[in-house]
């Protein structure tokens, strides 16, 4: 993985959940998360999509594939910045 606080580093969807499970989500539900952003195209990436025959793993949307599709750090900062200002105020 490239050095994740650069802004124009390239992101696998595995390496970019990860950044999101410290905010209090598991790896594979940030994966779902990212990959329904990508599906509803809030989220640009590059993705790469396995057959169902060749899953090994927990399902992602799409069958995305979390190891092969990759998403600008950039991109990921932007979507994050909008996830977080569509959220409604708690308290």
């Amino acid at each position: 993985m490239t050095n994740a606080t650069d802004s124009d580093a390239t992101l696998t969807l595995r390496d970019a959940a990860k950044l999101l499970t410290g905010e209090g989500m598991s790896a594979h539900d940030a994966e779902v998360l990212l990959a329904n952003a990508i599906q509803q195209c809030e989220l640009h990436a590059n993705v790469k999509r396995w057959a169902t025959e060749q899953w090994d793993g927990p399902l992602l949307p799409g069958n995305i594939n979390p190891r092969e599709t990759h998403i600008e750090r950039s991109d990921l900062d932007a979507w994050r910045n909008s996830s977080d200002s569509n959220r409604p105020n708690a308290g």
